[in-house]
């Protein structure tokens, strides 16, 4: 298992450093949320970043990617968020494309992946519904045949910058039972298709998100999205992809926000001496730095993995998550206590880095879920 990048990782990651810190602030991300942008998030942005190659890192070379893996995305990723970057990368890569990669035919992939690398095409997974919490089996969204196609009729909420994406892999049942792994299917679902609504949803983190209404959409055969009824299986391991995107996105964040402490203790002054020289201040700055430094080893560990298809990916992926929820949630809540007053107000960057923090830890599940998880999967 790899848990330090090699020469042209580093190299990635510099370079994805030096843009966002060039081109993507945080202060850009304030003036989308004051100006209440309609998607959240810059399109020029977007193209640039598709010149840049970011969108194609998953993507085989076939299909005009540069055919790597997710330990390369996660370096990118991870300078994404130590800007609060807002792109649908996490949503594009991690989810749809994943989707796509794991089950879609050969037709499929070569009418999608080739948008995907070039940026055309903004590509997300929408599978929770209300009252599913993490489970992708619990599906009540029905498909029902038609001739030779499907239709589908259902809700789907909280769907990762649904708001702005073209295309659905959308999750729907043909039988069984609410919460049955069996009788599930993933079917492409455009966003133009008769029947299909969507609803922008306010995030507390400023993500983009949505509720897709779904009456009576109509479908070829082709739609489908992997093996009839095995749904739940590719859900799963979309999720997996996914959720070790999340959680190296969260690392740069967690990254970011305890520099920032860091530095705010090295000048601010409190009876005439730096803070930072108060032991108390030193020993929970060392502990946030450990539990960085764990969520990190936690990340490249979980992404190596899945790229190698080891068959421990899921149990790492789960102690990536939990590892970087519970660090996240550390350092925003320790960010903010050790900045005093100022941390307390929206002027001050590092409260953006909290609620960054709050809506990532339960995003694909929170802490307390990949516990459960890992330890069910190591056969407790």
């Amino acid at each position: 298992m790899a848990l330090v990048l090699d020469a042209d990782q580093q190299m990635l990651k510099q370079a994805a450093r030096d843009f966002v810190k060039k081109e993507s602030p945080v202060s850009r991300v304030r003036k989308l949320r004051d100006e209440r942008h309609p998607e959240g998030f810059s399109r020029s942005m977007w193209r640039k970043m598709a010149e840049l190659g970011w969108q194609g890192i998953v993507v085989p070379a076939e299909y005009g990617g540069l055919g790597m893996g997710l330990t390369e995305l996660a370096c990118v990723l991870e300078e994404c968020g130590r800007n609060l970057v807002p792109e649908p990368l996490v949503s594009t890569l991690g989810l749809g494309t994943s989707a796509i990669l794991l089950g879609g035919t050969a037709a499929l992939k070569s009418e999608l992946l080739p948008r995907v690398a070039d940026g055309s095409l903004i590509l997300t997974v929408a599978y929770q519904e209300r009252g599913s919490r993490y489970a992708p089996n619990r599906v009540e969204t029905k498909a029902t045949r038609r001739g030779d196609g499907v239709v589908l009729s259902g809700e789907k909420v909280l769907v990762l910058d649904g708001h702005a994406a073209d295309s659905f892999v959308v999750s729907a049942r043909a039988s069984g039972a609410a919460a049955d792994r069996q009788g599930v299917s993933l079917f492409l679902v455009p966003r133009d298709t008769p029947g299909v609504e969507v609803v922008r949803q306010s995030t507390l983190d400023l993500r983009g998100a949505a509720i897709v209404e779904l009456r009576d959409v109509e479908l070829p055969a082709s739609a489908r999205v992997g093996e009839e009824g095995g749904g739940v299986a590719l859900l799963e391991a979309t999720l997996d992809r996914a959720t070790a995107a999340l959680s190296a996105e969260m690392l740069g964040g967690m990254q970011a926000a305890f520099e920032m402490t860091l530095e705010y203790l090295k000048t601010r002054k409190q009876f005439g001496v730096l803070i930072g020289t108060f032991q108390a201040l030193k020993h929970r700055a060392a502990e946030v730095f450990v539990e960085i430094e764990l969520a990190r080893s936690a990340v490249l560990g979980a992404c190596d993995a899945l790229d190698r298809g080891a068959r421990e990916a899921r149990s790492l992926v789960s102690v990536a998550k939990a590892r970087c929820s519970d660090a996240a949630m550390l350092v925003g809540y320790e960010g903010v206590q050790m900045h005093g007053g100022i941390g307390m107000t929206d002027e001050h960057d590092i409260g953006l880095y909290l609620k960054r923090a709050l809506a990532a830890e339960m995003t694909f599940g929170d802490a307390a879920y990949h516990r459960d998880r890992f330890a069910a999967l190591s056969g407790f």
